[in-house]
């Protein structure tokens, strides 16, 4: 069995990237750039250009030296550290960006080599010359990868002496005046930029490379930067040179100058020629890798997958970029292929940055052996979407709304693999730093409530109602923890592992209901237990809610359960469910006031804001009643209450039952005015314990007579909505 070749720094990732970036734009382009910009507009679109470039490389390298680079180059580092739906939507974005930049190339070329021997420059002319040098180095690829390699080493001699030929060629075109900026009937500066960008998006093609190398963690890094660097060099000095020896006018219409001042012509064309054809070369190995990798993962056709050889060569993957270069070989204007091209460059180059931004503020395991302030990959992140929105904001959209149809498909598509997801440790980072803000501040009295509830819904036919009642009264941004208690009386059984507890059922994820399970050997003490114990800094529980306890009014175990949660200062909510009409139309809603309730007022207002505000509950008419045991004047009531209901932004019906003489229970009240009502809000009044056999039965006769309640008691920290109607 041969061995597979690997290969190093200089072969496999300073070559090949620095021969696609000193390619065709620097040779067909750059005068063009330096034409319409001007000297010091050309500087500012490189300088631009290769802040985005340098910014990715730094972000790339430092990844690559935190985890192992398998083959797939960029899509790899994506894939492993945002998860798969992001690398698989931008390795896609990234292969078609890749297949197009060699239609780039080579139709760059064939612009050369048409014009050199005098064949026919029409677009059919270089469509055809495109597509036969396309055939020509696809074979080569096919045959092997090593020989592709090698022959760069001679193409980097060509660019080299056809550089030196230039900056010695002639001055005979020299202007009489340089142009540092754009004149007016110059080409937009946005369209000057995106014809440009390709330039320095060549450093891929070592990335690209990532699984032929033999140290990726030390190659990458080394060779990326130091194309970038040597590119920008370049095209600074190949700028200003031009600027100052050739007019702006020639430069904007001649694109077969830099042959034309050459000191030795010959070298420059076989410079032209062998940058196009081996930044095209570059292309054809690096794509096809990049989606055969995204095939080993199951994230496109297994089809792609297969190669061939002792280096696994991608050659199904190869036809298929073949066949994405000829579509852009057949549109044949390489200004219109280049914004394409960029598209995709910047939008894949965007989100490598925000991937390392966010391994490295949020990972906690992220620990590259090449460091980078984090905050390159946010400047890194930000250019590319501003220049993309400069560029072309329609294009930005469109290329986002493929994107993110390819994420959204790979999410359903459900594909897994042995990797870190940086958005797990996001939100971990997130919520920790959320909590420690949270629990910095002093709980303030009075403060608005925010319901952080345990729930103890039990296991019923009924559950789901106290769920649904449960997370409705919570709001919009409360949190509810439904806690499920196994009984085990003998404790013959080890407690439940801590992942066994974590309850993961449609039923509460569908609801947003965070749910767990443990073992206790009472109910009553388990309830107790979880109630002063469960929570932490920042989100401790402030409500306990549960099913009304029917038949436990003698039982001293729920006495002094209830007598614990009140001393722990919770707010208590205990649902009576009415089986038979449960919660009716989610029309009517009554809530009982009395005098004695004072804070449980303030609750019982709050819970229904929050009602309201359910989808379920929405339109429901909201009664607040009050039983006028003094004959104090209507009026004065009715303006003290709707004060205080004005302030809760709750929108009621105010009725007050006068009782004054009658002198009824209000509990018979209650059954003549809530008898039909969907849902009762009762305030459970303040007793002593000894009296609470009787507070429960008189209860139990009520909940016989009307529909659904729900029994608040409130906890010290609502404030007192005394109507003091004795002043």
């Amino acid at each position: 069995m041969s061995k597979k070749k690997k290969f190093g720094t200089f072969a496999g990732v300073f070559t090949p990237s620095v021969l696609t970036i000193l390619g065709v734009i620097m040779y067909m382009r750059l005068g063009w750039v330096v034409g319409n910009a001007g000297l010091i507009g050309a500087i500012v679109i490189i300088v631009i250009a290769h802040v985005i470039a340098v910014t990715t490389g730094l972000s790339v390298s430092s990844v690559a030296t935190d985890k192992k680079i398998g083959a797939g180059g960029i899509y790899y580092v994506l894939s492993r550290s945002m998860g798969v739906p992001i690398g698989g939507s931008i390795g896609i974005a990234l292969f078609v960006g890749t297949a197009f930049s060699i239609a780039l190339y080579l139709i760059g070329f064939a612009e050369s080599f048409n014009a050199y021997f005098g064949f026919g420059i029409t677009i059919n002319d270089l469509r055809l010359t495109g597509t036969i040098a396309l055939l020509a180095l696809t074979t080569l690829a096919l045959i092997s990868t090593s020989v592709a390699l090698k022959t760069q080493f001679i193409i980097l001699a060509a660019i080299i002496i056809s550089l030196l030929s230039i900056f010695l060629g002639s001055t005979e075109f020299a202007p009489t005046t340089v142009h540092l900026f754009s004149s007016e009937n110059a080409v937009p500066l946005e369209v000057v930029f995106a014809v440009f960008f390709p330039a320095v998006t060549g450093f891929t093609a070592g990335i690209a490379m990532s699984g032929d190398l033999e140290n990726p963690q030390r190659s990458i890094p080394r060779g990326t930067l130091l194309a970038i660097g040597v590119g920008l060099l370049v095209y600074v000095a190949l700028a200003i040179f031009m600027a100052y020896t050739v007019d702006s006018e020639v430069l904007k219409t001649d694109y077969n100058i830099l042959m034309k001042m050459a000191l030795f012509a010959p070298a420059v064309v076989a410079g032209i020629w062998g940058a196009t054809l081996s930044s095209a070369l570059g292309g054809i190995l690096g794509g096809p890798r990049i989606l055969q990798a995204m095939s080993v993962d199951k994230i496109t056709p297994k089809l792609f997958s297969k190669g061939k050889g002792a280096n696994n060569e991608p050659v199904n993957a190869l036809f298929l970029a073949f066949v994405i270069a000829e579509v852009g070989i057949l549109i044949g204007e390489l200004d219109i292929i280049a914004r394409v091209v960029s598209m995709f460059y910047l939008t894949a180059y965007g989100f490598i940055n925000i991937s390392f931004f966010l391994e490295s503020w949020a990972n906690p395991d992220f620990q590259p052996t090449f460091k980078v302030k984090r905050w390159i990959g946010l400047i890194g992140f930000i250019a590319c979407f501003s220049v993309m929105f400069k560029l072309d904001t329609m294009a930005m959209i469109a290329a986002l709304a493929v994107i993110s149809a390819m994420y959204f498909g790979l999410q359903r598509k459900e594909v897994k693999l042995q990797s870190n997801d940086v958005w797990k440790s996001v939100w971990e980072n997130v919520v920790n730093k959320g909590l420690k803000k949270i629990d910095a501040q002093e709980e303030k009295e009075n403060s608005n409530w925010n319901p952080n509830i345990i729930l103890f819904s039990g296991r019923s036919e009924h559950q789901s109602y106290l769920l649904e009642l449960c997370k409705t009264v919570s709001g919009r941004t409360g949190v509810v923890t439904n806690f499920k208690l196994i009984l085990d009386k003998e404790n013959s059984e080890p407690p439940l592992k801590k992942t066994d507890q974590v309850v993961r059922d449609n039923m509460f994820q569908d609801l947003g209901i965070f749910a767990r399970q443990i073992k206790v050997d009472n109910i009553y003490n388990g309830i107790t237990n979880i109630a002063s114990t469960f929570g932490f800094s920042g989100v401790e529980p402030n409500t306990i809610m549960m099913g009304w306890p029917k038949g436990l009014e003698d039982s001293s175990e729920y006495s002094k359960m209830t007598q614990t949660l009140l001393h722990l200062d919770y707010n208590l909510l205990y649902l009576d469910f009415d089986r038979k009409s449960k919660f009716g139309n989610h029309k009517t809603v009554d809530l009982w006031w009395r005098e004695t309730d004072s804070k449980n007022a303030e609750m019982m207002l709050n819970i229904a804001r929050f009602i309201i505000a359910s989808p379920k509950w929405n339109g429901t008419n909201i009664r607040v009643l009050f039983v006028n045991n003094n004959n104090v004047d209507i009026s004065i009531i009715e303006s003290k209450i709707s004060k205080l209901v004005k302030d809760l932004r709750v929108n009621v019906e105010i009725k007050i039952i006068n009782n004054a003489v009658e002198q009824k229970t209000f509990y018979f009240i209650i059954e003549e005015e809530s008898k039909t009502t969907d849902l009762t809000i009762v305030g459970i009044p303040d007793y002593n314990i000894e009296k609470q056999a009787e507070f429960v039965l008189k209860t139990n006769n009520l909940f016989e007579s009307i529909g659904s309640t729900l029994l608040v008691k409130a906890a010290h920290n609502f404030n007192e909505l005394d109507l003091d109607l004795l002043d």
